[in-house]
């Protein structure tokens, strides 16, 4: 039995005419009334509850499993019962599904318990003894050897530079882990019926997850469905995960003839999913006689954990953005995955540009301040302009607003006066104020959505004339339902009423690619477009009519992956944002006085959701660099594991954001936008952590910021 989540709307409404103004988000009624329906709310008949049990060791081998009498009705899934490969299949399928011989964190999985009680199951989960031989883990970044990936990439000749510095700056920037603290836990449901396994789920990425069920399963294609379920929230960690739980419900309702349903508590969730990847980042600058950079040199390490995971590409976005925005004569870098005996790491917010910002900005701030310069007037030599190059020898074609948006942000926060006022300050409560630059590439890294995305929409235009969209990127909170049918109705001078979107089901839907990489908007948007003028010039009152629209890649410079050169991206987003603080230089304790933010996304698509991901997007930028502290014990163990002892910042942490937008149409996106989502989390952290250093007169290179270590003069 299936459960069809399939909505037509209802039709009538006014006509939108200026695409930005804020409406009522689609989904808000039945968010607010509690009509939705989430992974949590779905029963069927007969369905069976599923429990994972996991390793209590970092790194052993299984020696022997020893299982209770089951009742009738109760099952053990193992990896012997996946009809095709026992493996998770992301970029490649190094990570097993359940564990067989050995085990490489705490966590992992490997069997599976489901039954008709939940409690039960439980029990019996708890009452399977395995034997182990542990292993000695490798647990800290800083002695891991083994790499996963590696990636180089050098413009100009550094070596060269370093010869004629006058002097050479060195540094090592840490930055921690970060959980995604989703309101809605993973979970999943997979039904086998005629020889088809359909699952439904909690998922950013409906046919990554059907990708993975098909390799795991032995299906093909047409034998796999997967349904997106309304998602209370993912920000990344619901885009490689949900194909772990989503192959073990397959699998187990496969062999059981059953609907089997795994959902996790919130305990097992922060403790097993994928998290943002933990990094040592070293730059080496070198300078002349006169000040000027000369060439910068980074090394990245990133903690994968135990798997590689999408490790690899988050590593590809790291090492383009280890220069920032800034333009220097030579650029050396290279990045490597290193691998540990800790949960494995994976998408978050902003896919590892947020630790190399976090690098480059207090970099170029720690030089401008021991050679005793303005630290805007010696970025402001360095960040790039229109028509400059890019870090990887792309060009920057479309119009870089940074002067004009530096200025605005400035006068905004007055900045100048506060940062002169607040150097050299002396009693107990101090002020500082800190200032970041940055940006972030829209849509896949190089070629990968002309070569692998190769996204396809359609818009499906009913008999009633109400049109539907059919894609398969989901709304996770950032208002894609909302935008998406914008953008139809506008092109189509229709109402917004008469324009739907259903959460996407891979047997209605073409695979118009992952909702990642603040590509959806640009990029979807954009081809829906296109397919809306298209059904427009074809409508006939009272007809069905449906319109197709495949993905056509821009005019750039060619991107070559092995040398890193090329343009990285179709197009940027850019962005400033403004912190000031006031720091308890006896408890060692800050508040937050004011933050501001000015952002060039092209063109707003609605005020009020681009509001919401600036503010949101900021906010967890400032709880990455403050207080969201997660950590491995000496067994590898992630200590905080709620919502208690893992804390993110609520609206008492902070003050009312100033934000502003920039108009700067971008010709390829949908009425000329460009993504918004990951560029706002960008910023917060190094300029928060500026303001903190200027507050307490000592330069910082961790993050999160403990108090505790300013306190002890660690930093």
């Amino acid at each position: 039995m299936k459960i069809s989540l399939w909505n037509r709307g209802t039709k009538g409404g006014r006509t939108l005419h200026k695409i930005g103004t804020a409406v009522t988000k689609k989904d808000h009624n039945e968010k607010t009334t509690g009509e939705a329906i989430y992974i949590a709310d779905l029963t069927f008949p007969d369905m069976l509850h599923a429990n994972v049990l996991r390793s209590q060791y970092a790194h052993a081998d299984i020696l022997e499993i020893q299982c209770p009498k089951l009742d009738e009705g109760y099952e053990i899934i193992t990896g012997k019962d996946a009809g095709g490969v026992n493996g998770l299949k992301i970029i490649q399928c190094d990570q097993p599904l359940f564990a067989e011989k050995s085990t490489n964190y705490i966590g992992e999985a490997i069997l599976m318990v489901v039954g008709p009680d939940e409690k039960k199951v439980q029990k019996i989960t708890d009452d399977i003894k395995v034997t182990y031989a542990e292993k000695t883990p490798l647990l800290e970044l800083e002695h891991a050897k083994e790499s996963f990936c590696e990636y180089f990439h050098e413009k100009g000749s550094a070596d060269i530079e370093f010869d004629k510095a006058h002097q050479i700056f060195e540094e090592v920037f840490h930055t921690g882990y970060q959980e995604q603290a989703y309101l809605e836990m993973q979970g999943a449901i997979g039904c086998f019926e005629d020889g088809k396994v359909t699952v439904y789920g909690s998922l950013q990425c409906p046919y990554y997850v059907k990708t993975a069920v098909e390799v795991a399963t032995g299906l093909p294609p047409e034998k796999v469905q997967i349904i997106q379920t309304t998602i209370g929230g993912a920000f990344g960690g619901k885009e490689d995960y949900p194909s772990m739980i989503c192959c073990m419900v397959a699998i187990a309702a496969m062999k059981v003839k059953k609907p089997v349903r795994l959902i996790l508590n919130r305990r097992e969730d922060m403790a097993v999913t994928p998290k943002r990847h933990p990094g040592m980042i070293k730059y080496r600058t070198a300078v002349d006689r006169k000040g000027n950079i000369l060439a910068v040199d980074v090394d990245i390490r990133f903690n994968a954990g135990a798997y590689d995971g999408l490790s690899s590409v988050v590593m590809q976005r790291a090492v383009i953005a280890a220069a920032g925005v800034y333009k220097v004569p030579a650029l050396r870098v290279r990045g490597h995955v290193l691998k540990t005996n800790t949960v494995p790491n994976g998408a978050f917010r902003g896919f590892g540009a947020p630790q190399l910002f976090f690098g480059m900005e207090m970099n170029m701030l720690h030089i401008a301040k021991k050679l005793g310069v303005d630290p805007i007037d010696y970025k402001s030599r360095y960040w790039v302009h229109t028509g400059d190059p890019t870090s990887t020898n792309g060009c920057f074609v479309h119009e870089v607003k940074l002067d004009e948006m530096v200025d605005r942000i400035t006068s905004m926060s007055d900045f100048h006066t506060k940062y002169r006022l607040y150097e050299n300050q002396t009693g107990r409560f101090r002020r500082g104020i800190g200032l970041s630059l940055f940006l972030h590439g829209c849509g896949y890294t190089g070629s990968g959505e002309r070569d692998f995305v190769k996204a396809v929409v359609r818009l499906a235009k009913h008999e009633d004339d109400r049109v539907e969209i059919l894609a398969a990127n989901t709304d996770m909170g950032q208002g894609i339902k909302t935008t998406f049918s914008k953008i139809v109705a506008n092109v189509l001078q229709i109402p917004l009423e008469d324009v739907f979107y259903n959460n996407p089901d891979t047997d209605r839907v073409p695979n118009s690619g992952p909702t990642v990489a603040s590509r959806t908007l640009m990029i979807v948007g954009k081809l829906l477009e296109r397919a809306a003028s298209r059904l427009k010039g074809q409508w006939k009152k009272g007809e069905e009519l449906i319109v197709e629209e495949h993905y056509v890649h821009p005019d750039l410079i060619p991107w070559d992956l092995d040398t890193f050169t090329g343009d990285a991206y179709p197009a940027y987003s850019w962005g400033v944002n403004v912190v000031e603080v006031e720091a308890d230089t006896l408890l060692f304790t800050t508040e937050i006085k004011g933050i501001w933010g000015i952002f060039d996304i092209g063109t707003v698509i609605d005020e009020s959701i681009v509001r919401g991901q600036a503010e949101g997007g900021m906010l967890q930028g400032l709880g990455y660099a403050s207080m969201e502290r997660m950590e491995t014990g000496e067994s590898g163990r992630i200590l905080q594991t709620s919502l208690t002892d893992y804390i993110i910042p609520t609206a008492k942490d902070t003050v009312a954001f100033e934000i502003e937008f920039i108009d700067n149409p971008y010709e390829n996106g949908p009425f000329g936008a460009k993504g918004v989502g990951e560029l706002t989390i960008l910023g917060t952290a190094p300029a928060y952590t500026a303001s903190i250093e200027q507050a307490f007169s000592r330069a910082i290179s961790h993050i999160p910021v403990k108090n505790e270590m300013l306190m002890d003069g660690l930093l």
